[in-house]
């Protein structure tokens, strides 16, 4: 027998609620109640809640587990195979989300036009077939091992990939894909949960790995239902600033490797271009002496690079002074204002203070708080900073120079770059085996003592 109900849905988290609501309780997005009916079937009762399983079905002794070798596609390229842990596992569903217009279909069209060995089925529903070859050939020469494919239905997709046996699928994007068992339109939250389970169940059973795309809300995580990033075993952001050439694909979620790698590209015309060394490209090629700029010893994810951090102070020409920052924390910029201010006593109330991370990058390490202050008061006393200096470490509210993480890491990547001091917090100095280290590591416990050697 079977019995239809009525649930309201939130199109943000996906929860299902007897009754709508103008906020949803769980995620707190205003007016996303969608009306839906839900058919249910009502199973037979089995005596005593016994149910007969198979042998393979049983409980096993984890001793007695046996474990097989995961096997990893190369995808040609060396930076998503180290975001990915070493390349694409079999049988993994992998979801790239970012911004639109940010590189994501340009992305894994190049990577499966590189895979000349392997047999590349690639779905979109965004895009023609005619715009795909238009994208393939600004890119580059395409392959014949490429399938390209503009199709919207589940059912249709599973046959294409029956009759074209691939290796690969990537699908572009996961919410323009619908399915007919599911009465809503491609996107809903239904039709995203339900796509992505049966993408999910295929990959497992066929061993064949499957590439999601999937668009983002405005607040910048993945549309559709929270459940989708819990299905699948990766989850890879691809961020950056439209308005500048770098791009920045990070992991999440990863279920066959680290969630601290990340990887560096820069938007060509032909495509993207890996970056094996940003530090060299986000670093000023300037030769005068410029006061503003000083360069941080940073970390994103495990990887270590320099980077150069700018600040214009002037006086403000209204009662009220301006503060910006670009790619760091308003908040913890006037936070590094007010300690310089009051335990350094720099007066900086009446100053404009604007604040930018060069190369369009957004950082969130607290090791560049050290660089961002020596920044500004170079800009406010107008004396340029020594390029071949570079710093690290954390500003506590007190003035202090916190301790920061991996600080062998900075330094070696300050040491290849050929700079010829480094200051960073006393307590890492006294951790540190020196010998090994040819560059000038200079300790510094207050930051009165780091300007001191910076401002001498």
């Amino acid at each position: 027998m079977a019995k239809d109900k009525i649930v309201f849905l939130c199109t943000s988290c996906g929860m299902d609620y007897p009754k709508a609501y103008g906020k949803c309780p769980s995620c707190g997005a205003w007016n996303s109640f969608v009306e839906q009916k839900v058919h249910k079937t009502v199973p037979d009762k089995i005596p005593h809640g016994y149910i007969n399983v198979n042998d393979n079905e049983r409980p096993q002794l984890i001793n007695d587990v046996k474990i097989t070798k995961e096997v990893r596609i190369d995808t040609t390229s060396t930076e998503f195979n180290k975001v990915l842990g070493g390349g694409l596992v079999l049988g993994s569903l992998v979801l790239i989300g970012g911004e639109p217009g940010i590189g994501k279909s340009t992305l894994v069209l190049q990577i499966a036009l590189n895979m000349k060995d392997k047999n590349i089925l690639y779905i979109s529903g965004e895009e023609s077939v005619s715009q795909l070859k238009i994208r393939a050939e600004r890119i580059g020469e395409p392959k014949s091992n490429c399938y390209i494919l503009s199709e919207n239905s589940l059912e249709k997709i599973f046959t294409h990939i029956k009759n074209t046996a691939p290796e690969l699928v990537i699908v572009d994007s996961i919410q323009t894909i619908a399915t007919e068992t599911v009465d809503s339109s491609p996107g809903s939250v239904t039709q995203v949960r339900e796509c992505a389970s049966a993408l999910l169940k295929f990959a497992k059973q066929t061993n064949i790995p499957v590439i999601l795309i999937g668009h983002i809300t405005k607040d910048g995580t993945i549309a559709g239902p929270k459940l989708l990033e819990h299905i699948v075993d990766t989850v890879l952001q691809f961020e950056g600033d439209r308005h500048y050439i770098y791009r920045i694909l990070r992991t999440n979620k990863n279920r066959f490797g680290s969630t601290d790698e990340l990887a560096i590209f820069e938007m060509q015309q032909s495509g993207l271009r890996e970056v094996d060394n940003p530090s060299e490209l986000l670093l000023s090629q300037n030769t005068g002496d410029l006061s503003g700029m000083a360069i941080a010893a940073m970390l994103e994810g495990i990887r270590p690079f320099l980077i150069e951090v700018q600040a214009l102070v002037s006086t403000a020409a209204y009662g009220t002074p301006q503060r910006s920052a670009t790619g760091f924390d308003i908040r913890r910029m006037n936070m590094l204002l007010a300690v310089l201010e009051k335990r350094a006593g720099f007066k900086l109330a009446q100053k404009d203070v604007f604040l930018n991370i060069a190369g369009g990058l957004r950082v969130t390490d607290t090791a560049i708080d050290l660089a961002v202050a020596a920044a500004v008061l170079s800009s406010n006393f107008d004396i340029a900073i020594d390029k071949t200096v570079a710093l690290t470490g954390e500003v506590g509210l007190s003035g202090e120079i916190r301790p920061v993480n991996r600080i062998e890491n900075r330094i070696a990547e300050a040491e290849k770059l050929g700079f010829s001091k480094i200051i960073v917090p006393a307590y890492n100095f006294s951790q540190l085996s020196k010998p090994k280290f040819k560059i000038d590591i200079i300790p510094a416990a207050k930051i009165d003592e780091a300007f001191r050697v910076l401002f001498k």
